[in-house]
C-alpha cells in the first residue's frame, strides 16, 4: 500500500489528530513512559497500518534522508504548524568569526509528522522526543514508523543504520564516555602530509612500511599461524614529529584501496569510569578491523588504576585480530615496564629525537617552500643553513615557533624585505651579531626574515636555559 499527502489527508488522517492530541495531553502532566502512550496512540489512530519502533541513536532516518538516500515532507493537514509539530530553531554561531560567516540556523523536530519516502515505498514517520525519567532531560527520542509492509520497514532501517555507522570524512573520536564522529580532524588529517615529516629516510621508510605491510598481509599472519595485531610506541622529547607522523599515516591509511578507518582515543574519562572507556575503545576496534588504534601521550592515559584493566583489552581473552595500534609517549621512563619492555603488546618503539643539522635544514627548506609565493619574504638558499645552524638544540616546534614569531613581527610592522636591521646590543666589533651560531653571511645582512629569526632564535633560548635551570 502507497501513501501521499493527498490520500493520507483524505482518507486517514481525520480532522483533529488524535496522536497529536494525545502528545501534548501526555506532556503538559505528568507521565511515566511516553513510548507506550504514543505507540498506543499510533495504533489506535493506524488500525490498519503496522508499527515499528526506531530508537534515534541507533538509525538516523531524517539524517539518512538529508544525506540524499531518502526523502520526507512535513505533514500539517489541520493549518496550525504548532499543532502538529514542534520543532526548535537554533541559532550555531560561526566556527570562525574571521572568515565573515555570519552563522546558520538549525531546526531539531521533538515531535514532527513525515511522508517518509525510500525505494518507491512510502512510510508514515512520527519523531517523538519523550523525555521521560527524573533526570535533567535525558536523551529518548525515537521514530514510528507506519506501514503495511514490515519488511520494507526493516530492510529502510538496515540500510540507514548501516549508513549511520559509516564515516563520511569524519574520523572517529572517544572524548568523555563516548564515540564521536569528527569532521574537523579529519580535515586536519587530509592536510596532513609525509613531505612535512623531517625524519632519518630510513626511519621514515620503516614507519611506512611497518603500517602497509601489516594491512597487506593478514593471509601471512594466518599462514604462519601468528595472531594479526601489531603495536607500536613512538617516543621521544615534545615537539619533534610524533603527532604529524601519526596524522601523515591515519592519511596514508585512508587513501588505500580499501581504507583503514582510524580511532583516536583524546582520554578515558567517562560516566562510568575508564575501565568502561577502555572497554567500549576496544569493543569498537574489533567491531571495525582492520583499523588503526591511536593512543596518544599514552603514559598519562595508562596509570596505575588502569593498568591491569588495559593489559587484559590487549592480550586478554578477546580477540584483537587486525587491530594496529600506536601510542605516543614524551616520557617513555613513565610507562610500565608491561608496555615499553613486553613485545606482545607493542613489538617496537620508534625515537624521535631532537633533530641533526641535517634534519633542521630540511625543515627550513620546508618552511621556504611555504614561503615561496610570499613577494614580500626574501628567502635564498643560504638562509636554510644559516638558520639550521643558529638552532642547535631546537626541536621542529621550537624552530616553527621561532618562524612563526618572526613572520607575525614582519606582518606587525610592515616592513619591507630590504630593512633588516641587526638586534641591538648584540653587535660585536666588527658588526657581526652573536647568536651562538656561525657568523652571518654578508648576503644575509639585509633580509628582514633572517633579522627577525636571529631575535626569536635568541628569545627562545633564554627560555630554554631557563627552564633547564
Amino acid at each position: 500500500m502507497e501513501f501521499s499527502a493527498s490520500t493520507m489527508s483524505s482518507r486517514r488522517v481525520k480532522k483533529s489528530d488524535a496522536v497529536t492530541e494525545h502528545f501534548f495531553r501526555h506532556s503538559s502532566g505528568s507521565r511515566v513512559n511516553t513510548d507506550a502512550t504514543i505507540a498506543r496512540a499510533i495504533k489506535d489512530e493506524y488500525p490498519h497500518l503496522r508499527l515499528v519502533i526506531v530508537p534515534s541513536y541507533g538509525v538516523d532516518l531524517l539524517g539518512y534522508a538529508a544525506a540524499g538516500y531518502a526523502s520526507y515532507t512535513m505533514l500539517d493537514h489541520s493549518g496550525r504548524e504548532l499543532a502538529t509539530s514542534l520543532v526548535w530553531t537554533s541559532y550555531i554561531p560561526p566556527s570562525r568569526r574571521i572568515d565573515g560567516n555570519p552563522g546558520a540556523l538549525a531546526r531539531e523536530a521533538l515531535f514532527a509528522k513525515f511522508l517518509y519516502q525510500w525505494e518507491n515505498a512510502e512510510f508514515i514517520l512520527y519523531l517523538v522526543d519523550g523525555r521521560d525519567g527524573t533526570g535533567p532531560y535525558p536523551s529518548v527520542r525515537n521514530h514510528y514508523l507506519l506501514t503495511s509492509d514490515t519488511a520494507k520497514a526493516d530492510a529502510l532501517i538496515l540500510a540507514a543504520g548501516q549508513w549511520g555507522s559509516e564515516l563520511h570524512e569524519e574520523v572517529w573520536v572517544w572524548d568523555n564516555g563516548m564515540w564521536i564522529k569528527s569532521a574537523e580532524l579529519y580535515q586536519s588529517v587530509r592536510n596532513a602530509s609525509w613531505d612535512a615529516v623531517i625524519l632519518d629516510e630510513g626511519m621514515k621508510q620503516a614507519i611506512i612500511d611497518d603500517h602497509q605491510s601489516f594491512f597487506d598481509s593478514r593471509d601471512t599472519y594466518t599462514r604462519l599461524r601468528v595472531p594479526w595485531k601489531r603495536g607500536l610506541i613512538y617516543y621521544g622529547p615534545p615537539g619533534n614529529g610524533k603527532t604529524i607522523s601519526i596524522k601523515a599515516m591515519m592519511r596514508t591509511l585512508s587513501d588505500r584501496k580499501h581504507p583503514v578507518p582510524s580511532l583516536y582515543v583524546r582520554n578515558f574519562s567517562s560516566w562510568a569510569g575508564p575501565e568502561y572507556s577502555i572497554g567500549q575503545i576496544f569493543a569498537k576496534a574489533r567491531q571495525l578491523a582492520p583499523c588503526y588504534l591511536i593512543f596518544e601521550d599514552l603514559d598519562s592515559l595508562v596509570t596505575d588504576a588502569v593498568r591491569s584493566y588495559f593489559f587484559n583489552e590487549i592480550d586478554g581473552l578477546q580477540s584483537n585480530e587486525g587491530i594496529f595500534i600506536v601510542g605516543s609517549t614524551n616520557h617513555l621512563d613513565r610507562l610500565d615496564p608491561g608496555i615499553s619492555k613486553r613485545p606482545s603488546r607493542f613489538d617496537r618503539k620508534y625515537y624521535f629525537p631532537v633533530p641533526n643539522l641535517e634534519q633542521r635544514i630540511a625543515y627550513c627548506c620546508f618552511w621556504q617552500r611555504k614561503l615561496a609565493d610570499n613577494k614580500d619574504i626574501e628567502f635564498p638558499n643560504q638562509l636554510c643553513q644559516a638558520i639550521a645552524e643558529i638552532t642547535y638544540d631546537f626541536s621542529f616546534a621550537y624552530i616553527q615557533e621561532a618562524f612563526v614569531a618572526a613572520l607575525v613581527v614582519i606582518a606587525r610592522d610592515g616592513r619591507s624585505p630590504g630593512e633588516g636591521k641587526t638586534v641591538p646590543g648584540d653587535e660585536l666589533e666588527d658588526g657581526w651579531v652573536n647568536i651562538g651560531g656561525t657568523r652571518d653571511d654578508e648576503d644575509l645582512a639585509g633580509l628582514i626574515l633572517w633579522v627577525e629569526i636571529r631575535k626569536q632564535v635568541a628569545i627562545l633560548r633564554e627560555g630554554m636555559e631557563q627552564k633547564n635551570a
